[in-house]
């Protein structure tokens, strides 16, 4: 499966523009972190295309979410390769965090949120001013983007990354491609 059908298949199976707009920001910070980590060509795009359909799943399972993650496996076997529909097992709860793959979509599921949220607060509702010293503050804020785990997000320790170094690349990822994500 490449991007082009990926994509298409999100945007059919996902109704909601702001989760396809978060599908495609998780892809975003997915590519970001691979290349951090040294990664170049196919794996890029396999960690980029683990991020974009994710959450392929999420409004057939909304009223189930113990199926979150086991659906999306099911529609993607045999599409995409066993590291990635482990990974995206993992993000939702249903199979260990094993693999650099599987805690990278983990923490950068909910950074999207967390990141958009912050960007929704400023009067020109855009990353453009947003900086990662406020990102830093509202980590402790509870109430701030309440849906996004912090304790999801930082799990980018288990990678080598601090929170700062973390919330940077991923800040930095989606600003660069901003205008795909509505932001």
């Amino acid at each position: 499966m490449d991007r082009s059908e990926a994509l298409v298949l999100v945007r059919e199976m996902v109704p909601n523009r702001n989760l396809v707009n978060h599908c495609v920001a998780t892809e975003i910070i997915m590519e970001a972190l691979a290349r951090h980590f040294g990664m170049a060509g196919d794996d890029v795009e396999r960690w980029a295309l683990a991020g974009l359909v994710h959450d392929l799943d999420y409004a057939q399972t909304a009223d189930d979410f113990e199926r979150h993650g086991i659906v999306t496996a099911e529609i993607l076997a045999g599409r995409i390769d066993d590291e990635m529909l482990h990974a995206i097992l993992a993000h939702a709860g249903k199979a260990p965090r094993e693999s650099q793959m599987d805690t990278a979509l983990y923490a950068a599921d909910p950074v999207t949120g967390f990141i958009v949220a912050a960007a929704l607060v400023r009067p020109d509702r855009s990353l453009a001013g947003v900086e990662v010293s406020s990102l830093l503050k509202r980590w402790k804020e509870k109430a701030f983007a309440r849906g996004a785990d912090r304790d999801q997000m930082a799990a980018c320790e288990e990678l080598g990354m601090t929170r700062e170094e973390f919330l940077g690349l991923s800040l930095a990822a989606m600003r660069a491609r901003a205008a795909e994500i509505g932001l």
